[in-house]
């Protein structure tokens, strides 16, 4: 501010070039050192500070994931209102910001020699909390400097002469140029608009930034465009770099810094941009979602459809008209639910993008599809014979949420009246997912059936993301579909990995039992075995055993042919279709 006044800022044209000269500047002041913003960081708080300006590091305990470089090193936010702990693996250099940064000091430079004739006194005043605390160790010393008021006072910021928190009275050294430092401020502020306008476009949709959010990599884009992006990759869309698939691009706080500088120096451009929006957000999927109950599927995971019934047919072709490519999938709830009254299907399901399709003559499709993310249904209806939806997508917990799990639980003694189970879930996160790959590994060993080549296929090898593995098990684990649903309502990757690791303990201790029982078994039936040839023999040692609990029931059975006798024709179809 200046002369005492408020920001003055209008909906068109945000700050005033001359009367806000000194919020202008202060966009580009780091506010803990007070000098212009050097290798700038944004923190997963959305606040910004210098690189130099971190708080002391400290070793982090008890935290295994995500597996990121700095991110057993953290600190404590010293901005006011957040307080939290951050990891250093979440903070990198802000691209947008440091590239701002250099383009600022170089332009305000070159514009310093061409207006070096205009003298400007520039008297700081501290606030009233400085004054009264003593915090403030240097007496401010007013000065004259050129270049108008943004100039000069940029030029201040830069000597380390003015405060963040300060405010500057400005007074024309020769009263009969304050027309020329009005003029120059605005001239200045409208050339710095242009030279920095297409910094704060999002690399993906290249429009100005909307509610910028801002990647560990330093990289910052439209919330909806990274959610988008993340949501067909895990690789941040600029430099490839891996992200943590638990990214809650929901909840993560916008970059407050580049939102201040969209909001005051381009908000022309920001109505724009919120109108085009606006427009996005009338066709948007999650507010007429196609539906289609059929089976259980996960984010990451492909699936391979074949449509054939004439509404599911007509469904494909509107979503593949309309560009979006994507709909929802439902699994069917157990037949005892459904008897009880109410929908057929699952509350939680996958919206699924299609990446292939395959049209055959009669109208019927292959379609080869891949999880985008996880919705919760919160109304539906019935469009031309086939299920839609308005849904609610949710994201996992935040990287600071999961770890703070990890540490209450791996931090409880261990009692000796616990189980191997519950030993085993209060082990770190890593160590589960280990776990589960160690058991991965014994299968295959094993040439267990699950783990045909045909399954590793189209599902590919187990991967050594936490975030992704448990998906993977499910898909290709021959267990009932009530246990996989459980993973859908999950919102920490600790918690579906802990959900996992119970299923692969309850089928060692069955594998174990059975291998027991055969072995006990064994001593009864040697004459027997004698009479045999040894082919036979050699054949019934080496039969795999199917543990009880992989072992459908009866009622699991006829719940499954009536929920999978569409598919069934569909395969058979499908057969036919490739063998003509």
């Amino acid at each position: 501010m200046s002369d005492g006044s408020q920001p003055a800022t209008t909906p068109q044209y945000g700050f005033d070039a001359h009367r806000n000269a000194r919020d202008v500047i202060k966009l580009f002041q780091c506010s803990q050192c007070s000098l212009p913003l050097r290798e700038p960081m944004t923190l997963p708080c959305g606040n910004t500070l210098c690189r130099p300006c971190l708080p002391l590091l400290y070793k982090r305990e008890n935290i295994s994931y995500p597996v990121v470089e700095g991110r057993s090193e953290g600190f404590v936010c010293p901005f006011e209102g957040c307080g939290s702990e951050h990891s250093v693996g979440d903070c990198g250099t802000d691209v947008t910001l440091n590239k701002i940064g250099h383009i600022v000091k170089t332009f305000i430079s070159n514009y310093k020699k061409e207006t070096s004739g205009i003298p400007l006194l520039l008297e700081e005043n501290l606030n009233g909390l400085e004054l009264v605390d003593g915090s403030s160790e240097v007496t401010p010393q007013p000065r004259v400097l050129p270049g108008g008021r943004i100039a000069a006072t940029y030029f201040l910021a830069d000597m380390g002469e003015l405060r963040y928190s300060s405010e500057i009275t400005y007074t024309p050294v020769d009263a009969g140029t304050a027309d020329t430092i009005r003029a120059a401020d605005v001239a200045l502020l409208e050339n710095l608009r242009e030279a920095i306008r297409a910094e704060l476009e999002c690399q993906v949709c290249y429009q100005i930034m909307l509610d910028p959010l801002t990647t560990s990599c330093g990289h910052s884009f439209c919330r909806r465009c990274f959610c988008r992006a993340m949501d067909h990759t895990n690789h941040c869309p600029m430099c490839r770099r891996l992200l943590p698939l638990v990214h809650t691009q929901q909840s993560t706080p916008s970059n407050k810094r580049v939102t201040r500088l969209i909001q005051d120096l381009l908000p022309d451009l920001l109505v724009a941009r919120k109108a085009l929006a606006a427009q996005e957000d009338m066709v948007d999927e999650e507010t007429h979602l196609p539906l289609f109950p059929c089976t259980l599927v996960y984010p990451q995971m492909p699936t391979f459809l074949h449509i054939f019934e004439p509404r599911y047919r007509l469904m494909v072709r509107r979503v593949l008209e309309n560009g979006t490519r994507k709909f929802g999938m439902l699994a069917y709830k157990p037949h005892s639910e459904y008897q009880q009254g109410g929908s057929h299907w699952q509350q939680y399901g996958t919206v699924l993008f299609i990446e292939r399709v395959e049209m055959l003559a009669d109208g019927r499709s292959l379609l080869e599809t891949r999880g985008l993310y996880k919705f919760r249904v919160v109304e539906t209806g019935i469009l031309d014979g086939y299920l839609t939806g308005r849904i609610q997508r949710f994201d996992d917990i935040s990287l600071h949420e999961e770890e703070a799990i990890e540490v209450r639980e791996t931090s409880i003694p261990v009692q000796p009246e616990d189980d191997d189970l519950v030993r085993l879930q209060r082990s770190s996160t890593q160590q589960l997912l280990e776990y589960g790959l160690g058991f991965v590994r014994q299968a295959q060993a094993r040439s267990a059936q699950w783990l045909h080549q045909r399954v590793l296929a189209a599902y590919g090898q187990p991967p050594e993301d936490a975030a992704t593995f448990p998906y993977w098990l499910a898909s290709v684990l021959p267990i009932a579909e009530t246990e996989k649903y459980a993973l859908l309502p999950a919102t920490s990757v600790r918690e579906r990995l802990k959900i996992t690791a119970a299923w692969i303990y309850r089928l060692e201790q069955a594998r174990c039992e059975d291998e027991a029982e055969l072995a006990a078994k064994a001593p009864e039936h040697q004459d027997f075995r004698e009479q045999e040839t040894s082919g036979t023999a050699a054949t019934n040692q080496t039969a795999p055993v199917e543990p009880r609990f992989m072992q459908a029931s009866e009622t699991e059975v006829a719940e499954a042919e009536a929920h999978e006798s569409e598919n069934s024709e569909a395969e058979a179809r499908t057969a036919e279709a490739r063998g003509s």
